[in-house]
């Protein structure tokens, strides 16, 4: 039988796309992914501040959905990534604390992450910024190419800094070598002793431009003492003062150079973790000191890469997230003024605690929504969690997730675009222990641990006994409600016992 040749040709033009591979699905939107680091709830003029000037933050509100129950998996940065990029929260793995500079990476190559799932979908994926969830194996070489990393979990390029501003190697990385090395002048990192001659702030105090509070006392870098030792690398240094506008500039190139096809972009801005050192332009923009200027300066890069979404003609089509790792800190190492300057301002809004704390102040964050193409402005009360992100954005770009991949991340696209109120029916929150919330319920199970942070003085929510929080009525965790209610204790610790057993919340 002949086959009419109109027929034939729209046959052709039908299946070809999807034979080679080579048209990208248009209905599918890019996906901006901002990070913040130790960004508080109050911290943000649509949650309330008045002390800080956020125009562009405000501004991804003003059109797009405001969550105000919505949590970072936990109070501190790097298992709140590792459940952000993997669908689990941290706590079921060893090894995802808090990482020093030299840790080797803690997701393993080959598991589903959120960048693999988006690479399967046809996304090119890019991570700009912090990273904090380690690079290669035991003993890394620093001077020769740094595997396995972000490629190796997912992305197709990376410009990254290795851990925090305040821990060694205070170098770029980018894809897998550090960016500007002098092959004379080879860098070596260590956690366990002083190597080299370079001079420390312990025993240099002199040479510093900021002080040390706690800890933060050893290789000094650019007048500042890190936690860690570093020797040589010094063309390769990072200058503190230009790190946000680097990573402003790293991800408008990416943006602008995208193939032609969708692209997901995670940028993990440093602002406003210590050391506190934004660039000149914004020093005394507030009047909170080095902490305020930060956030001006955090705020400032939100807006630059929202400017070039708009130059390219990609803001309608293009997913904007914006949240923090975890809430807030005043004084996390050095002596910056935050504490002297904070005044009335409240970093975590109504929230009691803050990093490092189980209280709700610890990860209860901010998160804003914006896709113009498919969003109403508006706010939302849905219980949610980043960890949640994983199948959320799979249902949206049409990939399945097989049993034990993301375990702990549940399908709520519909809630992030707005089109449902319905959230998460519990959320386990970790901070050194465990919490649970369900519903306005917030339970924190007695623990033995201090109940406040030694060294920041945020309150960890530690007590021998259960607390029982009803926080729709009191918000601030100031009424402890267990030997009022001991069934409602008795039923959420049998809830958080069979999650913590391994039983999968999605």
């Amino acid at each position: 039988m002949r086959i009419p040749f109109l027929f034939f040709l729209w046959l052709l033009l039908a299946v070809g796309p999807a034979v080679s591979g080579a048209e990208p699905r248009t209905d599918r939107p890019n996906i901006l992914l901002i990070y913040a680091d130790d960004l508080g709830w109050g911290d943000v003029g649509c949650y309330g501040s008045q002390a800080i000037p956020t125009p562009n933050m405000d501004r991804i509100a003003r059109a797009g959905l405001r969550f105000t129950d919505a949590h970072a998996p936990s109070a501190t940065c790097t298992p709140s990534r590792y459940a952000l990029m993997t669908g689990e929260y941290a706590w079921r793995r060893k090894g995802t604390g808090v990482l020093p500079g030299d840790a080797a990476l803690i997701i393993e190559p080959g598991r589903t992450t959120l960048p693999s799932m988006l690479q399967r979908a046809g996304y090119i994926t890019g991570a700009i910024g912090k990273w904090h969830l380690g690079l290669g194996t035991t003993n890394l070489n620093w001077n020769g190419a740094i595997q396995p990393g972000p490629l190796e979990i997912g992305f197709d390029h990376c410009f990254i800094m290795a851990a925090t501003g305040d821990r060694v190697p205070c170098v770029y990385i980018e894809d897998h070598r550090v960016v500007g090395l002098d092959p004379a002048d080879p860098i070596e990192v260590s956690y366990a002793e002083p190597i080299g001659t370079e001079p420390t702030g312990k025993a240099n105090p002199d040479q510093l431009r900021i002080r040390p509070s706690h800890g933060h006392d050893q290789t000094i870098v650019n007048g500042i003492s890190r936690i860690g030792y570093m020797s040589g690398g010094k063309a390769a240094r990072w200058n503190d003062e230009s790190m946000s506008d680097q990573f402003v500039l790293k991800a408008s190139e990416f943006i602008r150079n995208r193939a032609k096809k969708p692209f997901f972009l995670y940028v993990g801005l440093h602002d406003p973790h210590v050391p506190r050192v934004p660039h000149p332009r914004f020093v005394g923009k507030t009047q909170l000191g080095a902490r305020g200027d930060a956030i001006v300066q955090a705020d400032a890069a939100v807006g630059a890469l929202l400017d070039v979404l708009e130059e390219q003609k990609l803001t309608d089509n293009t997913l904007v997230l914006f949240t923090s790792d975890n809430g807030a800190v005043v004084d996390d190492g050095y002596v910056d003024q935050a504490v002297e300057r904070l005044g009335t301002h409240r970093p975590n809004g109504p929230w009691r605690g803050g990093k490092y704390s189980k209280l709700e102040g610890g990860t209860r964050v901010p998160f804003l929504v914006r896709w113009p193409a498919q969003t109403a402005p508006g706010s939302s009360d849905a219980l949610i969690c980043q960890v949640d992100l994983l199948a959320s954005l799979a249902t949206l770009v049409g990939q399945k997730l097989e049993p034990g991949q993301g375990p702990d991340s549940q399908d709520l696209l519909t809630t992030l675009l707005g089109r449902t109120r319905h959230g998460r029916d519990h959320l386990v929150e970790h901070a050194q222990g465990l919490a649970l919330r369900q519903g306005t319920w917030k339970l924190i199970p007695g623990s033995t641990g201090s109940p406040v942070a030694w060294q920041t003085g945020n309150e960890t929510g530690n007590h021998p006994d259960a607390q029982l929080y009803d926080l729709s009525r009191d918000p601030g965790e100031t009424h402890n409600l267990a030997t009022e209610n001991p069934k409602k204790v008795e039923e959420l610790t049998a809830l958080l016992a069979r999650v913590r057993q391994g039983h999968p919340t999605r």
